[in-house]
């Protein structure tokens, strides 16, 4: 049990914080809009799509020892580096907008006033960094991840109908009524599962962990837990929102407060209570997480100190980006009529759009023998890597579609 603990790492904290706020808040609309018939078993399948794209990004920083953003500045252009870096600020602020969206509704259900409750998560996030060293970091980190089991335990106080539940399996179908909306929540989905910021998370965390080559084996079994508890904890979530199927019609506007409140009727308050919790937890890991990748991506493009090693004095830059992108996220939050809902969303989409061109330029490196060597991906996986990013190509085609040219 030691040696497992010790081997968690990048991979499991990316795919746990893949689990959150924003995506927390997108899985219990879907369920509530569609309950458990289609996006159960989509989401479950979408491990396998996890999975291949974090042993790239695990396997291309191992074996070359270079972040994502360097490498492709390195060998496509300062451009394609400035591109990578500054998608991934964009995206990541938005992501972190819903973090705290996510986090100070948690606080906010036990009577804390908004404006002291998004202080006092800005104040949590800030304090990770006082901490020495990456591994004491990693550790803190994966305790606050795995709180994350909340959301199983509510799953089961909705009482599920495990007929229900097979029948998602054999059947595999939208309710005909509800087709028109299925490509918007799937790119959404699809887009939660395989967002920006995990390339660079992991890529640069393995580094800074101390991966290399010969540690693949290690890395892989660690993407692989992390990949498999994302998905059955998105799963139990989309359950949880299920169980207010056909109780809330106003899915688009559904936001952290509609959704406790809804379960108090379903879970009963020590339901909602415990959700509650596991939305904070995910918005607060994953505010950690976001924030690192830009942090370690910025840093690396312009060659400044990045490593969770040093203090804040002998990395003040790559901290201070942490911290700004957290205070800006901090302060949207409270603009008043701020639209919080359709970002949640939103963001989830932009990610899967976002994910093409890095997926297009992960899979070219890992498949690059002068850069990769024996470790490069073999013809089978560049053939599964490619079909990926046609799937990608084809749902941001289809969602552009869906919101420019109304039927």
């Amino acid at each position: 049990m030691w040696t497992f603990w010790v081997l968690l790492g990048p991979g499991f904290l990316a795919a746990l914080a893949d689990n959150d706020a924003g995506g927390v808040i997108s899985y219990t609309a879907t369920g509530v809009q569609f309950g458990v018939g289609f996006f159960v078993p989509l989401v479950l399948c979408l491990a396998v799509l996890t999975f291949t794209v974090q042993e790239m990004s695990m396997r291309l920083s191992a074996v070359t020892q270079q972040g994502f953003s360097r490498l492709a500045h390195q060998r496509y252009g300062r451009f394609w580096g400035v591109y990578h870096v500054a998608t991934l600020a964009f995206e990541n602020l938005l992501t972190l907008i819903t973090e705290f969206i996510g986090m100070t509704a948690g606080l906010v259900m036990i009577g804390i006033p908004m404006w002291i409750a998004d202080i006092l998560c800005l104040l949590f996030v800030l304090t990770f960094v006082v901490f020495t060293g990456y591994f004491t970091k990693e550790r803190i980190a994966l305790i606050i991840g795995a709180l994350n089991i909340v959301f199983l335990v509510v799953a089961f106080m909705t009482h599920p109908s495990l007929q229900a539940l097979g029948q998602a399996f054999t059947t595999w179908n939208v309710p005909t009524s509800l087709r028109g909306d299925v490509i918007w929540f799937a790119i959404a989905t699809v887009g939660n599962a395989i967002a920006p910021w995990m390339i660079f998370f992991q890529g640069s965390g393995a580094i800074d962990k101390g991966v290399s080559a010969r540690e693949l084996r290690l890395g892989r079994i660690d993407t692989a837990f992390g990949c498999l508890v994302q998905v059955v904890i998105a799963a139990a979530i989309i359950v949880c929102g299920a169980s207010l199927y056909g109780h809330i019609h106003d899915v688009s506007s559904l936001g952290p407060s509609d959704i406790v409140r809804g379960l108090q009727h379903t879970v009963g308050r020590v339901g909602a209570f415990l959700f509650g919790i596991g939305l904070f937890d995910a918005g607060f890991l994953a505010s950690i997480t976001v924030s690192l990748s830009s942090s370690w991506s910025i840093a690396e493009l312009f060659g400044w100190s990045k490593s969770l090693n040093d203090r804040v004095r002998q990395a003040p830059r790559f901290y201070a980006i942490y911290a700004g992108s957290l205070v800006i996220a901090a302060l949207a939050i409270l603009i008043p009529h701020l639209p919080l809902n359709w970002i949640s969303i939103v963001t989830q989409v932009i990610g899967g759009v976002l994910m093409t061109p890095l997926l297009i330029f992960l899979v070219l490196m890992t498949s690059d023998k002068r850069l990769m060597g024996p470790y490069r991906t073999r013809l089978w996986g560049r053939i599964w890597g490619w079909s990926m990013v046609a799937l990608l190509v084809a749902l941001t085609l289809a969602t552009l579609v869906q919101t420019f040219v109304p039927l």
